[in-house]
């Protein structure tokens, strides 16, 4: 007659699985989108802007791993993948803070080629998307840990740990 509580929860977690998935997507845009705008700086001869780089990199590392390791994989691999979103999440946001407060001063370090007025103007739109980026990753990461726990609690088995069922089977099964 109404809408039982296991499909309600079927359906919640598929959403909250699609919302998962776009915004993996949108960080990995974001990531690509400021990795070229720092290509347009052209940084290569400069340690800073390799960094950088890498930085963005590793975002999108993050994003493709953290599709499949939220809902399956071991547990080494999950706290892999959060602990590097959580690091590349804080240096994603510390670039943004200084791209906005020291942009000129930033662009000095980075030894870019382009006109200096070109750089700011490059280097603000990089600050933004640092930012988006960063609001994303913990997006994801909040996500990935629901994921996860619904996972868990379902038992689904994920992990090494096992679901509460079958940990709590031998208390089930003796009788007096």
């Amino acid at each position: 007659m109404g809408l039982s509580v296991e499909n309600s929860v079927t359906e919640s977690h598929t959403r909250t699985h699609k919302i998962f998935l776009i915004s993996n997507y949108l960080l990995l845009g974001a990531a690509s989108s400021c990795i070229f705008l720092t290509l347009s700086l052209r940084l290569f001869p400069s340690l800073c802007g390799f960094f950088f780089i890498l930085l963005h990199v590793i975002a999108i590392g993050g994003a493709v791993s953290g599709c499949s390791v939220a809902v399956s994989g071991s547990n080494k691999w999950y706290l892999a993948h959060m602990v590097t979103m959580v690091l590349t999440s804080i240096f994603e946001g510390s670039v943004s803070v200084l791209i906005w407060t020291r942009t000129s001063d930033f662009l000095g370090y980075l030894k870019s080629y382009v006109r200096e007025e070109d750089g700011v103007l490059i280097l603000k739109l990089a600050g933004g998307l640092c930012v988006v980026v960063f609001c994303l990753e913990w997006v994801v990461l909040g996500l990935a840990f629901v994921l996860r726990y619904y996972a868990f609690v379902e038992g689904h088995g994920v992990g090494n740990g096992g679901s509460l069922k079958q940990r709590n089977g031998k208390v089930a099964d003796f009788q007096v």
